[in-house]
């Protein structure tokens, strides 16, 4: 293997620690520590893996989490008055509402009545706005967390194509406007792309996001390009997949990502961060 790899979970972990850091230099303030609400409905065994994570995670960096676990069966009109709730609670500087949500659930207007300044997702159209105008506030999870990976191997940006690969709400397009951020020129690929592998071959920085394994062959990668891979796919022997090609495309990139262990860590590091920029930029009690 020539490509160099990019440890998520070392990175996530001196994030999770700058977190602590911050939480305890605001309570030696006399300041209460930030609040993060989670709200699961159900019992879908992933995301009840995924919010514990996050509780854990609240726990070791002295976030405050609340925790709402609430049946199948919970109505709309209930869960609506639940993030009402969590909006005026002064303790709460995020709310987390965990998807996926049962199918008679209508998760939008569930996500906008998130107030805008508790939005630790980063999925409100306030905060997705900000972005695009280039003045960032709460910054969607993944993308920012891949932007930190980015960072920390001293990408130079300016200068580089990137090309994204996946054009989701969640994922895809804040990461393009991330990396119009910091100067790269970019290209957005998604389903309806004609000639994918024209695309990847040009990419300086390869970022694929589509939930499909080894969706991008390893011959396709560019000699000496970074290759962020966010897709996770449960396989059926149980092991988790990339969307990328990993042990080819190791033999041409120059640093990559592995699945798990790369961007996965940095979703639940970047959500602390949100949590406590909410704290310390957005409430003042």
């Amino acid at each position: 293997m020539s490509a160099k790899l990019i440890n998520g979970k070392e990175i996530a972990a001196a994030v999770r620690q700058q977190v602590a850091s911050g939480v305890e230099a605001r309570t030696r303030k006399g300041l209460r520590a930030p609040g993060l609400a989670v709200v699961l409905v159900g019992k879908d065994p992933a995301s009840e893996v995924y919010v514990g994570n996050k509780r854990k995670a609240c726990d070791a960096a002295g976030i405050l989490s609340l925790s709402y676990d609430l049946p199948a069966d919970t109505s709309q009109q209930a869960l609506e008055a639940l993030v009402d709730e969590l909006n005026e609670n002064p303790l709460v500087d995020g709310i987390l509402v965990q998807l996926p949500l049962p199918s008679h659930l209508d998760a939008d207007p569930i996500l906008l009545k998130i107030r805008p300044d508790k939005d630790v997702d980063g999925f409100h159209p306030y905060n997705i706005g900000r972005l695009v105008q280039r003045q960032p506030a709460l910054r969607p999870c993944t993308p920012a967390g891949v932007i930190t990976l980015l960072d920390s191997i001293n990408t130079p940006y300016k200068g580089q194509h990137a090309v994204v690969v996946g054009a989701s709400n969640i994922v895809g397009r804040p990461m393009i406007m991330e990396l119009l951020l910091k100067g790269a020129t970019t290209t957005v690929c998604h389903r309806f792309t004609p000639d994918l592998e024209r695309y990847v071959r040009d990419a300086d920085i390869l970022i694929a996001a589509v939930g499909k394994p080894g969706l991008i062959k390893g011959e396709w990668v560019k000699p000496g390009a970074t290759v962020i891979d966010v897709g996770i796919n449960r396989m059926e022997n149980g092991k988790l997949q990339g969307d990328v090609d990993f042990e080819a495309a190791s033999e041409r990139a120059a640093y990559i990502t592995p699945v798990p262990g790369g961007v996965g860590p940095m979703t639940i590091a970047t959500l602390l961060q949100n949590t406590l920029y909410a704290a310390n930029e957005l409430h003042s009690e």
